[in-house]
């Protein structure tokens, strides 16, 4: 009986460890989407529909978790991937309010807008092996959404030519990414395929 009870005592506060560590993680994860919108609030994409910049980061934190990977620092950077890049937020203000880990994820994966675009895209083929495992996930699912992106809905302004440009760079980069998530992989695969089809 007094073994049974210790049994359930040590069920229940493990059952209880793991409610409170997923209820911080949703939180966490909810609070990364709020920030994110507010910072994009006025922002939109490149595409006919002028759709909300935020989907982009949502698309990706999407695209991650479909396929398993549902580290908490890994999605939350998903979401605040752009914020530094390309709103006014700053490396402190994101240290404050997520800390150390996603701020050093979003910024492995944060072009330095101070360089010509030439030489921004050079850098993302050059630093994507060298970057953390986490850091080429978030690129890896950012190619992603990018791609089907252009596939399903292009920015307006683009002829085939600069579209197929696009898949063209992408593959350098996703193939300095290639071992970190063999269905990822499969899925910029079959998007490349799919849009050499298409274009």
């Amino acid at each position: 009986m007094a073994e049974e009870m210790i049994a359930n005592l040590k069920y229940n506060v493990l059952k209880e460890a793991a409610e409170t560590e997923k209820a911080k993680s949703i939180s966490l994860l909810f609070k990364a989407l709020a920030f994110s919108a507010e910072k994009h609030t006025k922002q939109r994409r490149k595409d006919i529909d002028k759709t909300p910049y935020i989907n982009h980061p949502i698309s990706l934190a999407n695209i991650l978790a479909q396929r398993w990977v549902i580290d908490e620092n890994v999605l939350c950077a998903a979401i605040l991937h752009d914020t530094i890049e390309d709103t006014e937020t700053t490396v402190s203000e994101l240290q404050e309010h997520f800390g150390e880990k996603i701020t050093s994820i979003v910024l492995e994966v944060t072009d330095d807008k101070s360089l010509e675009k030439s030489v921004r895209k050079q850098k993302q083929v050059e630093h994507a092996a060298s970057i953390s495992h986490e850091a080429k996930l978030v690129k890896l699912a950012d190619k992603i959404a990018n791609i089907t992106d252009i596939i399903n809905s292009p920015p307006a302004d683009w002829l085939n030519d600069r579209k197929k440009d696009y898949f063209i760079w992408a593959k350098a980069v996703v193939d300095n990414l290639r071992g970190v998530h063999q269905g990822l992989e499969k899925d910029f695969d079959d998007l490349i395929n799919k849009a050499k089809i298409v274009f």
